[in-house]
């Protein structure tokens, strides 16, 4: 199931990196990142037009959950069409869900292993790559295809050895403001250089924009609780949660996910600025047009 989505994620990059991103594997990761949140932005607005059209309807929900609290099936049928009644459909908000986590886990295996989804390496193939490393040498645990490009990049002379299973243009340039997005992020002080130093950035920042980002995009929600203090806790410990929770998968996976997350979270605050402007204030202002008429009839 990863692969039927990986794959075609995978030669899109490839793709874009070598026509569009001047073959530099960070502008690529960026650029993909982009196109994929702007082709789920419809789905994003289809949500917020689904829990709009549920909270304004809710005192309705609530009447006929007390007028039939002791029949279950009419309880839900009449809900059932109360929805109907007014186009709203509660499975909407769980759509960008829905193909973010596919995308997000096939991506991880595209940024893990790019031999395999972008490039068509066989695993045979990259086994035998693998094993060619000298033990301790560039090696990182569990992803021998980042392992493969960082050890061949350093030693281009190498290639001669391993000519018509590895060309120099499988060699993916992951060198992005002086990180090598190839590397994973670790606590390890012993050899301190340039590279390691800024890849630790990359999960501090990719906890800090999903914090700003998810808090910045439920401004709107909380701000139309009845409850805002109540509302404002509980988001405030989500938001802290989920920060955490990303900063730290960043920090265990290879740095191209995390700019992946930054370029999201950063895509999301604009991509909220354009709701709030476009979507949200015309549904507010639909609304207020509606009360009125319901009020002058």
């Amino acid at each position: 199931m990863i692969d039927f989505i990986a794959f075609p994620i995978g030669h899109l990059l490839k793709f874009i990196y070598e026509h569009i991103a001047f073959n530099n594997y960070g502008v690529a990761i960026i650029e993909l990142t982009v196109i994929i949140k702007t082709l789920l932005l419809p789905l994003y607005i289809k949500q917020y037009h689904a829990a709009s059209g549920i909270s304004n309807i809710q005192y309705k929900v609530q009447e006929i959950q007390k007028k039939h609290k002791n029949n279950k099936e009419k309880l839900n049928q009449e809900i059932m069409k109360l929805y109907k009644e007014n186009n709203v459909n509660p499975a909407s908000g769980c759509l960008p869900l829905l193909f973010q986590m596919p995308i997000l886990f096939s991506l991880y295996y595209v940024v893990s292993q790019p031999l395999k989804y972008m490039t068509g390496k066989s695993p045979a193939a990259i086994q035998q790559l693998f094993e060619m490393i000298p033990q301790g040498s560039d090696r990182i645990t569990n992803m021998h295809d980042l392992s493969i490009i960082n050890y061949f990049s350093k030693h281009l002379d190498k290639l001669s050895d391993v000519k018509g299973m590895l060309e120099k243009d499988d060699l993916l340039n992951m060198n992005f403001l002086g990180m090598n997005l190839g590397s994973v992020p670790n606590l390890h002080f012993n050899h301190i250089d340039t590279n390691n130093l800024l890849i630790l950035l990359i999960p501090l920042l990719a906890a800090a924009t999903t914090y700003i980002s998810t808090k910045y995009s439920t401004n709107q929600t909380v701000s139309q609780t009845s409850d805002k203090q109540i509302a404002d806790s509980m988001q405030g410990n989500m938001n802290l949660i989920a920060s955490v929770v990303t900063g730290f998968m960043a920090f265990t996976l290879p740095a191209g996910m995390g700019i992946y997350w930054i370029t999201g979270n950063i895509y999301q605050i604009f991509q909220q600025m354009f709701m709030n402007k476009f979507v949200i204030k015309k549904s507010l202002n639909n609304n207020k047009k509606g009360k009125k008429r319901l009020r002058s009839n």
